[in-house]
């Protein structure tokens, strides 16, 4: 019997998709791209489509005291936006309900008051017993470790292989130092 379980333990360990490595090396685990999602008007993108692109992923909300933080978001992808750079935000009602509105709401929202031009997505679950898949990957992985998102506009850069490179808390302005010269650093790579 403990034979069996010894074999079987080392069987599960081999071919769990989530240590599984693809050709790069990059751990299944640590890398976005293999992700499925749906956009803000319902459609279903895969993640694979922003191989070779530097990443800035975040939750976002509307009625939020780093709701302003959208003009920074958009003054980073109008800046880097041609040079391959994508911000990826997915609102996100799980911290005191500050995102309660549809997503027709939102995509309004960000378009009349901050002029939103890159990509917004469905709203998600980012914590919790619903967390979206691609958050799954965020809050669990070597780089950043393991733990939940504190609040809304919590950031992660994310490399072109789709390997998550850093995290940062929601305090952190999306044109600060740190978060701009990561970015210019992953693009020159």
């Amino acid at each position: 019997m403990k034979a069996f379980i010894a074999v079987l333990s080392i069987f599960i360990m081999l071919v769990s998709p989530a240590q599984s490595q693809n050709q790069k090396g990059v751990k299944v685990k640590d890398n976005v791209l293999s992700v499925k999602v749906k956009d803000i008007d319902g459609k279903e993108v895969n993640l694979s489509d922003y191989k070779d692109k530097v990443l800035l992923i975040v939750n976002v909300a509307s009625f939020c005291g780093y709701t302003k933080q959208y003009a920074g978001l958009q003054d980073l992808y109008e800046t880097y936006k041609d040079k391959g750079f994508e911000i990826l935000a997915f609102p996100c009602n799980q911290f005191g309900n500050q995102e309660p509105g549809s997503n027709e709401e939102i995509k309004n929202f960000c378009s009349s008051k901050y002029n939103v031009t890159f990509r917004l997505f469905d709203k998600i679950d980012v914590n919790g017993n619903n967390k979206s898949p691609l958050y799954a990957i965020l809050t669990d992985n070597p780089v950043t470790g393991k733990g939940d998102i504190k609040w809304n506009f919590e950031k992660f850069v994310v490399g072109k292989n789709g390997k998550i490179i850093a995290r940062f808390p929601s305090s952190v302005e999306p044109t600060s130092e740190k978060i701009v010269s990561l970015i210019e650093k992953e693009l020159k790579k």
